[in-house]
């Protein structure tokens, strides 16, 4: 499986750019949609710099493409008024739009699949219970450090902050959102270990 000569990384860059131009055409809010795409941005030049000497298994560059998706979606109408959400809401009579419960489960889901690519193909840890369960550990310091990212933007943005944020008024959000971020690690890897291991094997 030769990534690094593949075109199928680039053709997903490519994508994720066309994604970009055309949510920044007159979203919610500029600022909000740069702070929630910046991730995609930051992703697509590491991706591309790393593509030649550490290529990722396509698992994980579709799994990052369809994360990066959602993330722009988020950007463009802001978490709490994706119309996504609102369908969700409407169909499961919810309290509340729950994109952004979606975008922290795929918060968990995604980077499981890069840790435990990185920590396996670096020989860091063999596979096994105790990887398991340092990539869900891995998972849940990614999403806390992105709740106090979200605490730092909060107070310099200050009235703006709630759009950003996506609390909608729930007090327990940051803990809801690292909730879904633990069950997305512990799915990703229930679900996928056997099929990314297949392409961990087959890479060159």
């Amino acid at each position: 499986m030769n990534i690094a000569g593949s075109r199928e990384p680039a053709v997903l860059g490519l994508l994720w750019l066309v994604a970009l131009g055309v949510s920044a055409i007159g979203p919610a809010d500029y600022l909000i949609w740069f702070m929630e795409v910046l991730p995609v941005m930051v992703a697509l030049v590491l991706m591309a710099a790393t593509q030649r000497n550490f290529p990722l298994t396509p698992l994980l560059y579709r799994l990052a493409f369809l994360h990066g998706l959602a993330l722009i979606l988020g950007g463009h109408y802001t978490y709490a008024h994706v119309p996504l959400g609102f369908w969700f809401q409407e169909v499961f009579d919810l309290a509340r739009n729950p994109y952004d419960r979606i975008g922290h489960f795929f918060q968990g889901f995604v980077p499981a699949i890069l840790a435990r690519e990185i920590l396996i193909r670096k020989g860091f840890m063999a596979r096994g219970r105790m990887l398991f369960f340092v990539v869900v550990c891995i998972c849940l310091a990614f999403s806390a450090f992105y709740e106090l990212i979200e605490w730092w933007a909060a107070v310099l943005l200050g009235q703006g902050a709630m759009e950003f944020l996506g609390t909608q008024g729930d007090v327990w959000d940051s803990q809801w959102d690292m909730f879904m971020a633990m069950i997305g690690a512990i799915l990703a890897q229930l679900l996928l270990a056997r099929r990314h291991d297949h392409e961990i094997a087959n890479i060159r």
